[in-house]
């Protein structure tokens, strides 16, 4: 009756007690209780593992939001940073966020740092000053040795935040070949783990998981920026006026390079787009 009322329909609840039906029901059951036991499995070694991060990192209770951070460029080119969020459930993907840098040179790994966080936590700040919507992290780890923890550090107290738990994970001295990481704390501290300590292998998915997500990123950006035509700045130019330009000159570079009366000769390309494009091209004559 409570189903029917619920679903607003007649149902019926059938009971098997032999042929197909039945093993088709008792099958059902034994997968139940296996994915039910592989879920308490997951969740009491994921407990487990938060509460040996916190034991790790001197925080007062298991982390429920982890913040992972990392940067991505090629000789400064299409520079991002990322953050990926993880929990007791594991990654929280819908979360993760992208940052294109603005502000600083893109080659300083460590000033680009020091902008993604000036600009996430400030905007934290703004959209949840009391801390009470659970998108405040308990822990931060950064990709990245002891210039990357002073630059992050250094952000956040510009804007008034000095109580956010910091640790950035670097590679050990043979670069993570013998899987060993250096841990840094804010005050100057270090630590390592045994190469085959659970909560190591589980910090190290943390960083690898953002590092995938910045690469990938950074790779989609790269792309993006590979299938822009500088013609796209020139304003009031739409696209069958870019093509038939680029199909007459062959590159943008030579319609950039191009005379008035040149530009006035391509099919397709009237007066008006003509003097539009070479006055973009040549302002000030």
């Amino acid at each position: 009756e409570a189903l029917s009322e619920r679903a607003e329909r007649k149902i019926e609840i059938s009971v098997p007690q032999r042929g197909d039906r039945v093993r088709l029901v008792k099958q059902a059951t034994r997968n139940a209780e296996e994915a039910l036991d592989r879920r308490l499995a997951e969740s009491t070694t994921q407990g487990k593992l938060l509460q040996e991060v916190a034991d790790l990192f001197e925080l007062p209770e298991p982390p429920r939001r982890i913040e992972i951070y990392d940067n991505s460029h090629i000789q400064g080119t299409n520079a991002l940073g990322a953050m990926v969020v993880a929990g007791p459930e594991g990654f929280i993907k819908g979360q993760y966020r992208k940052f294109n840098i603005k502000q600083v040179a893109t080659d300083d790994d460590f000033a680009m740092m020091r902008e993604v966080f000036q600009r996430r936590f400030a905007r934290a700040q703004e959209d949840d000053p009391d801390r009470d919507s659970g998108q405040w992290p308990d822990l931060v780890l950064i990709d990245g040795g002891k210039g990357q923890m002073s630059s992050v550090k250094a952000a956040l107290e510009e804007i008034g935040v000095d109580d956010v738990p910091l640790i950035a994970i670097a590679k050990g001295p043979h670069h993570g070949r013998d899987g060993r990481e250096v841990f840094h704390f804010p005050d100057g501290r270090e630590l390592t783990l045994p190469v085959n300590a659970p909560v190591l292998f589980y910090l190290q998915r943390l960083r690898d998981e953002v590092h995938r997500y910045a690469i990938g990123a950074h790779r989609a950006k790269r792309s993006k920026a590979i299938t822009v035509s500088p013609l796209d700045e020139v304003p009031g130019v739409g696209p069958s006026r870019k093509k038939a330009l680029l199909l007459h000159f062959g590159t943008a570079r030579a319609v950039r390079n191009a005379s008035l009366e040149d530009l006035q000769k391509a099919p397709g390309v009237s007066a008006a787009v003509a003097q539009t494009v070479y006055d973009f091209y040549h302002a000030g004559g």
